[in-house]
C-alpha cells in the first residue's frame, strides 16, 4: 500500500485534478490520498491558503471580508466547473466557509488555524466528489475522525503518539481514502496546524501510522536538484539521498520539504519518492535510510540568507567555566535561538536570524556581554548567507573541505566562518549575502562540473 500526497500546484485548477486522478487510479496500491489547498494556477496568482489568512485577519480586524469570501470560493467553483462536478459541493464550501468566519474568536490563533486548514478540508472534499463523479470507490475522511489528535499549539501541532494507532485503522476502507493534509484536532476538539507546508507532515504520518510500502510525495519538479536551480541553470538531478541528507539540505535552505516533514516516515525506515504531477513518467527522487548510489562526497548545495553573527573574544576564555552557558542565557533571555556555534580557544561566535533582532536589543545584548562576561571584543556581522554542503560520502573522502575552500577563493569569496558537524554529513560556510549566488555557482562547479584531479 502507497501513500501519496500532492502539492498545491498539483490541485490549483480541474486540468490538474484530472492529472492527479489518472496517477492514483493507475496503481492500486495508491490507497490513501493527501491533498492539499488548491496552490498558484500561474506566477502572480494568490494560494488559497495566503487567502485564507487575508480573510480571517480581516474578520478578526474588522467582522467582515469584503470580497475575499467571494473570492476563495469562486476558486473551488472555477475547479469544479472544470471538472463538471455538480454545484452542491461548493454551497456546502460557502457554508463550511462562513460558519468557521463566525466562530469564536476569543483565541486569535485557534481561530486562525481554523480557518486556514478549511483550505486543505474543502478541497479534500472537492477531490473525493470528483473520484465519486468519475465512478471511483472514494470517500472524505476528516482527521478528527480517523484519530489524528495532535498537541495544543497553534500553527505548530505535532502529532501525539496514540494517533499511530488509531490511524492504522485507513487500511480498512474499502476504497481510496481522501485525507486533507496540514491538521489535526487536539483532546478538545479544536482544529490546530502542522507548521506551513505541513501537508507533507500529515503525509509522512499517515505513511508511518498505515505502515505504507513507500511515501509518494507529487510536486511540480521532476525531482530534487543538487542546487536551486534559481542559481545554476538545469542543475543535476539527485536520484537517491538519505533522509539525513535531505534534513541537512531542508534546513540550509531546500524548499521542496518542510524540514520536520519526513521525521514520521524516517521514523518507520519508508522510502519517500518525490515526483512530478506533470511528469508522472520520471522516476523522481528516492529519500531513504541508507542509499546504494555513490555520487562522490556531496549530494547537495543549498543557502539561505538572513543572518548575523554575534563574535565574542576574550583572553583565556577556555579555561573559563561557564561561559557558553552564560553566553547563551543572555540570548534566552531575549527569546532569541540560534543556528551555529563555531569557536576557538578564545574566542565563539553565534550566528542566528537577523529578524530576531532590533537595533535596541542588539546594542542591550553587546552591553550585557561586555558587563556580565567581562569580554575583551564584541562584534556583530550582519547580512550573511548560510552555505550548507551536504553528502554522506564526505566522511569517507579526504579533501572535501580544501576543494570547497579553494574553490570559493578563486571565485573571490571571503569565508566569513565555516563549520562542519561531527557526523561530517555537512559543511556550512557563512558568506557575506551579496556574494550568496557565487559561492553557490562556484561550489556546483567544483563538485559536480569539474573532474577532481
Amino acid at each position: 500500500m502507497k501513500v501519496i500526497k500532492f502539492g498545491g500546484s498539483s490541485l490549483a485548477s480541474g486540468e490538474q485534478v484530472e492529472k492527479v486522478f489518472n496517477i492514483v487510479t493507475s496503481d492500486p496500491e495508491r490507497k490513501i490520498v493527501v491533498v492539499s489547498a488548491p496552490g498558484k494556477r500561474y506566477s502572480d496568482d494568490i494560494k488559497v491558503t495566503d487567502m485564507l489568512i487575508a480573510c480571517a485577519e480581516r474578520y478578526l480586524e474588522h467582522g467582515e471580508a469584503g470580497d475575499l469570501v467571494d473570492k476563495i470560493v469562486e476558486r473551488y467553483s472555477t475547479i469544479a466547473n472544470e471538472l463538471n462536478i455538480p454545484f452542491e459541493i461548493i454551497n456546502k464550501i460557502r457554508e463550511d466557509l462562513l460558519l468557521l468566519l463566525d466562530g469564536d474568536k476569543s483565541s486569535p490563533e485557534r481561530y486562525l488555524d481554523a480557518i486556514k486548514a478549511s483550505g486543505e478540508d474543502n478541497n479534500a472534499k472537492l477531490i473525493a466528489a470528483y473520484f465519486q463523479h468519475k465512478g471511483v470507490d472514494a470517500s472524505y475522511v476528516n482527521p478528527k475522525d480517523a484519530g489524528l489528535l495532535v498537541s495544543n499549539e497553534p500553527g505548530n501541532a505535532q502529532a501525539l503518539p496514540e494517533s499511530y494507532e488509531r490511524l492504522y485503522s485507513l487500511r480498512d476502507n474499502s476504497g481510496i481514502v481522501i485525507f486533507p493534509g496540514f491538521f489535526g484536532y487536539n483532546e478538545f476538539g479544536e482544529v490546530l496546524t502542522f507548521s506551513r507546508s505541513g501537508s507533507d507532515i500529515t503525509g509522512s504520518i499517515l505513511a508511518n501510522a498505515t505502515k505504507a510500502e513507500v511515501y509518494e510525495n507529487f510536486t511540480d519538479v521532476d525531482a530534487v536538484y543538487s542546487v536551486n536551480p534559481n542559481i545554476v541553470h538545469q542543475p543535476k538531478e539527485i536520484k537517491e539521498m538519505t533522509y539525513r541528507e535531505m534534513r541537512e539540505l531542508s534546513y540550509g535552505g531546500f524548499s521542496v520539504f518542510h524540514e520536520e516533514a519526513l521525521l514520521p516516515a524516517f521514523r518507520a525506515g519508508i522510502p519517500v519518492n518525490v515526483r512530478n504531477t506533470n511528469n508522472p513518467s520520471a522516476p523522481g527522487t528516492r529519500i531513504v535510510n541508507k542509499r546504494s548510489s555513490s555520487v562522490g562526497p556531496v549530494v547537495g548545495i543549498a543557502s539561505d540568507g538572513g543572518f548575523c553573527s554575534i563574535y565574542v573574544g576574550k583572553y583565556l576564555m577556555n579555561r573559563e567555566i561557564g561561559f557558553g552557558r552564560k553566553l547563551l542565557q543572555i540570548l534566552e533571555d531575549f527569546g532569541f535561538s540560534y543556528e551555529h556555534i563555531p569557536s576557538g580557544i578564545d574566542d565563539i561566535s553565534i550566528i542566528l536570524s537577523q529578524n530576531q533582532m532590533s537595533a535596541e536589543a542588539e546594542k542591550e545584548i553587546v552591553n550585557r556581554i561586555y558587563s556580565e562576561l567581562n569580554a575583551d571584543e564584541v562584534i556583530i556581522e550582519h547580512d550573511l548567507a548560510l552555505i550548507m554542503v551536504v553528502g554522506e560520502g564526505m566522511r569517507h573522502n579526504v579533501g572535501t573541505t580544501s576543494r570547497a575552500a579553494k574553490a570559493l577563493a578563486q571565485a573571490h569569496v571571503n569565508i566569513e566562518m565555516i563549520n562542519q558537524g561531527s557526523s561530517e554529513v555537512s559543511m556550512m560556510f557563512a558568506v557575506k549575502e551579496d556574494l550568496e549566488k557565487r559561492a553557490v555557482q562556484a561550489l556546483y562547479e567544483e563538485f559536480f562540473v569539474a573532474v577532481p584531479v
